[in-house]
């Protein structure tokens, strides 16, 4: 999630909160149900929702693992702190 999130950050999640496009949320990687993934919610689809990374040529996103259905959404990430504690934005779509 570089540039949003570096290693060492530590986040503040609303666990349960209702995503919206854009948000960084927390994921359930489909495929793998045991690894916890970080990601921007960037649409909905009638297959599901579509997460990418913030660092598009260095992320495992839902170009690898496809969509996720919303049983998968875990919690809204709202604050990140480590370095300083800043609130994380929800991007703007154009």
């Amino acid at each position: 999630m570089l540039p949003t999130l570096k290693p060492g950050d530590r986040c503040l999640v609303r666990w349960g909160a209702k995503a919206q496009i854009g948000d960084v949320v927390v994921a359930r990687r489909p495929d793998r149900p045991e690894l916890l993934v970080i990601k921007r919610l960037t649409a909905r689809e009638s297959d599901g929702f579509w997460l990418e990374g913030d660092n598009l040529t260095g992320s495992h996103d839902s170009w690898v693992f496809g969509a996720l259905q919303e049983k998968d959404l875990l919690g809204v990430v709202r604050w990140r702190y480590g370095r300083a504690l800043k609130r994380v934005k929800r991007a703007v779509a154009d």
